[in-house]
């Protein structure tokens, strides 16, 4: 989770003031009762577990994203692990600053933050609140939208769409402007209550592009999935 440029002072939204970043119907945001689970996003409480664990348990399900009437949808191949004071990999290792606040507040929030001057990174915060955690969505398996995808990825090739972290937010048009934005809400991003696919193994091993911190096995992806970002 460590980049090389240094920190900028960027606008972010307070994940605890009521703010409409769509402008969508409000039914979008409120699910009936006797709806399928597809429709439903994790609760909160599925969050605010042991990082590690929320990260593994993530792989398979389905990450979510309506935009402009469209619906994208991409299933969970690769997560890697981020925590706090114990983790010299985080961008929350040093303790709180006004870009990583979103790492100590309620679990199941997204933190996106920019990197090397040009690319968006999502991930959903966990553990309790006050204590810093967050999962990096690394790659996707593309379901839905998947032409919308390729035109905001410039390619045709489905298994360059979402295959690692700057490619997944481009494909999916995530950005900073969610940067805050509860994902325990069935809104415009959250990730589906629908039970994860049969998944035949979990790999787990060192988190990528890092210097510190590489003991810790804290990346996980399903075993010999194509869309993975690396093997």
């Amino acid at each position: 989770m460590i980049d090389r440029w240094p920190e900028r002072r960027i606008l972010i939204y307070s994940a605890l003031a009521p703010i409409d970043r769509s402008g969508m119907p409000g039914h979008l945001n409120a699910v009936p009762p006797g709806e399928d689970d597809s429709l439903r996003a994790l609760p909160r409480e599925f969050y605010s577990r042991f990082t590690p664990r929320v990260a593994k348990d993530l792989l398979g399900r389905i990450l979510v994203r309506r935009l402009r009437g469209l619906c994208l949808e991409g299933r969970i191949v690769e997560t890697e692990a981020y925590r706090g004071p114990d983790d010299p990999a985080s961008h929350a290792y040093r303790g709180r600053t006004l870009r990583n606040w979103v790492m100590f507040g309620k679990p199941g929030v997204a933190y996106v933050y920019f990197t090397y001057g040009m690319h968006n990174c999502l991930n959903v915060v966990t553990e309790e609140e006050g204590v810093p955690g967050a999962v990096l969505i690394r790659a996707l398996e593309p379901l839905k939208g998947i032409d919308a995808m390729k035109k905001r990825r410039r390619t045709s090739d489905p298994r360059r769409l979402t295959n690692g972290p700057a490619r997944l937010t481009q494909a999916m048009a995530i950005t900073r402007r969610l940067n805050g934005i509860d994902m325990t809400l069935p809104g415009e991003l959250f990730v589906s209550a629908s039970p994860p696919c049969h998944t035949p193994g979990i790999v787990a091993g060192s988190r990528i592009g890092i210097r510190l911190g590489r003991e810790k096995p804290w990346r996980f992806h399903m075993e010999d999935n194509p869309y993975v970002s690396r093997k």
